[in-house]
């Protein structure tokens, strides 16, 4: 009989302790959709109670739990502190230049420039045309730092030239959501207020790229504050969904979403605080990894929600995700967290493969989306993969605990001040400002008695990935039309629904990763809807969770590419005037 391979040892490990065997209940919650002019009138301590806000004095239970605030784990290992690019990305499978996904991949970019088939700079010049105004794409940008871009790419095109890039990354076209700094472009969190940073450096997991010689375009559309997941936008303009345009592309990251489904780009940045990253990639049928939290340092740049908050990739196929996660999350040395987690790629012993599953909330998806996510598990069972039940205690609660904490920590960083924010969020962040700290206290309460059962969990089973749908619903439609794109909406139904089960992740710190699985048939207009599906991996696992992703890429009918694709090649060719 095979021995189980030895736990790794890791700094602030919850204790493995199994939580209370509670059958799954989830009670929908019936708050008003605001629009127009109620959004301005309406009630904040009405929609605190109506939100059931107060539902975990009911939970007894608590009394046994003392609070967590914080959900870090580390692994412990020997190798921490930078690393050379190189060595972060030894040992990353290869793979051949080829277009798989919505574009053209980083690899592609790496084997045109070393052939001279094409340029940094023609590449830059191209995009430059596709995303600023009028271009239909300029909408997902907020800021194109277009002198700087142009002298880096010129740079870039040199090195090829010369026959010494950087690295595989060198001169690849990349952008980042406007929630990390960037030098030479301010930082608005997607509203109208200044965020910059007060030293105008770029947040570290950026300089990364750039170190690597990424070519980085300019700042992504988010949703403002990051305080939905469909990035409606009234302020700056709310990118649609690529593959049908009375859909939302998904938020926060939701610019970053279709920046990379729509072809511009191969891989961004995008950050999430509750979903916020998987939501976008699984409405826009791409990737998107949420890392283990404090794993990825954006430093300098204070974080919006720093116990639920983390920084992270999205791509268009396993490859570049993996290449890019990679990069950005080499350990900060002036980070104190950062600084303690193995560079990415560290070798872990192999565990078994097994796949975890609450089915009475796994099942609480719509059909549309279940279809294709049962589908994907008998792809992975025929990948070795072995399915277990298991339950999770107080999961609806859990929902709210964590939608306690974000709010209270964004209000929190804005000193209460909602000066200048959209309607919908001046009621999300009052609302949020309304809970007592007794609550607080008891949100974090649940914090530790989830993890201390997701631990409970991974010591029964090693190498357990724990997987749902991403979202219950397929993508989320734009139920009022242009006014809600105009005016903006609070709808804290759909909001709630649709962070059904990547709250999880967030709220206990564990890594956890979107893979498109499908499409489903729209409510309105012609396009079918991506539909994605997530697996929830121990602390410090990515390894774990990449190879999942890896083996996912096979599933069959998961990627089409959207009708508003733009193949960037060509219009180089265009603006070169060559037809190779």
């Amino acid at each position: 009989m095979q021995k189980d391979p030895e736990p790794i040892r890791c700094l602030n490990y919850p204790k493995a302790r199994e939580g209370p065997e509670i059958p799954y209940s989830n009670t929908v919650k019936s708050n008003p959709v605001l629009r127009g002019l109620p959004l301005v009138v309406a009630a904040a301590l009405y929609l605190w109670k109506n939100a059931g806000f107060n539902c975990l004095r009911k939970i007894k239970e608590l009394e046994t739990y003392e609070p967590r605030y914080d959900p870090t784990v580390i692994p412990i290992s020997g190798n921490t502190g930078a690393t050379a690019l190189g060595g972060t990305l030894r040992g990353l499978p290869d793979r051949q230049s080829e277009s798989r996904g919505h574009c053209h991949s980083i690899a592609d970019y790496h084997c045109a420039y070393k052939s001279g088939k094409l340029t940094p700079l023609a590449v830059a010049h191209a995009l430059l045309k596709l995303i600023e105004p009028p271009s239909n794409h300029s909408v997902a940008f907020l800021a194109v730092r277009k002198a700087q871009l142009l002298v880096e790419a010129e740079a870039s095109t040199q090195r090829y030239r010369e026959g010494s890039p950087l690295s595989v990354l060198d001169g690849v076209p990349v952008a980042v959501k406007d929630e990390a700094d960037l030098a030479g472009c301010s930082r608005s969190l997607g509203s109208s207020r200044d965020f910059t940073g007060p030293r105008g450096k770029t947040s570290w997991c950026v300089r990364k790229w750039e170190e690597a010689g990424a070519i980085v375009m300019g700042k992504l559309n988010m949703h403002e504050m990051g305080l939905d997941t469909t990035n409606n936008n009234p302020t700056h303009g709310t990118p649609l969904n690529p593959y049908n345009p009375h859909y939302y592309p998904g938020g926060s990251s939701g610019g970053s979403a279709y920046a990379v489904c729509t072809g511009l780009v191969p891989i961004t940045h995008g950050a999430d605080g509750g979903g916020s990253i998987r939501i976008p990639s699984s409405n826009c049928g791409i990737y998107g990894l949420k890392p283990t939290h404090g794993r990825i340092s954006g430093s300098p740049t204070l974080r919006l929600a720093s116990t639920v908050g983390v920084l992270g990739p999205l791509a268009s196929n396993m490859h570049d995700l993996d290449i890019a996660y990679r990069t950005m999350a080499a350990p900060d040395p002036d980070n104190p967290i950062s600084a303690c987690f193995a560079p990415p790629g560290t070798a872990y012993p192999p565990r078994p493969r097994v796949l975890g599953i609450c089915k009475p909330w796994f099942d609480r998806a719509d059909p549309a989306v279940l279809n294709p996510c049962y589908a994907a598990l008998h792809h992975y069972e025929a990948q070795g993969y072995t399915l277990v039940d298991i339950g999770i205690p107080y999961l609806a609660e859990g929902q709210t605990a964590h939608a306690i904490t974000i709010l209270a920590e964004i209000g929190s960083g804005l000193s209460n001040n909602v000066a200048g924010l959209s309607a919908p969020n001046k009621i999300v962040l009052s609302v949020g400002a309304q809970t007592p700290a007794s609550d607080f206290i008891l949100a974090q309460k649940l914090r530790n008695m989830l993890m201390q059962h997701l631990a409970f969990l991974f010591k029964k089973h090693p190498g357990m990935i724990i997987v749902t749908p991403t979202t219950p619903n397929a993508g989320r439609r734009i139920s009022g039309g242009e006014g809600d794109l105009v005016y903006g909406v609070s709808d804290a139904n759909m909001s709630m629904r649709s962070m059904e089960y990547v709250w999880l992740a967030n709220f206990t710190g564990c890594p956890a990763m979107n893979i498109p699985v499908g499409y489903a048939d729209p409510l309105e207009g012609e396009g079918r809807i991506p539909i994605g599906m997530m697996g929830l991996g121990e602390w410090g696992r990515e390894d774990e969770l990449i190879e999942w992703g890896y083996l996912g890429e096979s599933v069959e009918g998961a990627i089409a590419k959207p009708e508003n694709w733009v193949d960037i090649w060509e219009y180089v060719k265009l603006e070169t005037g060559r037809g190779d």
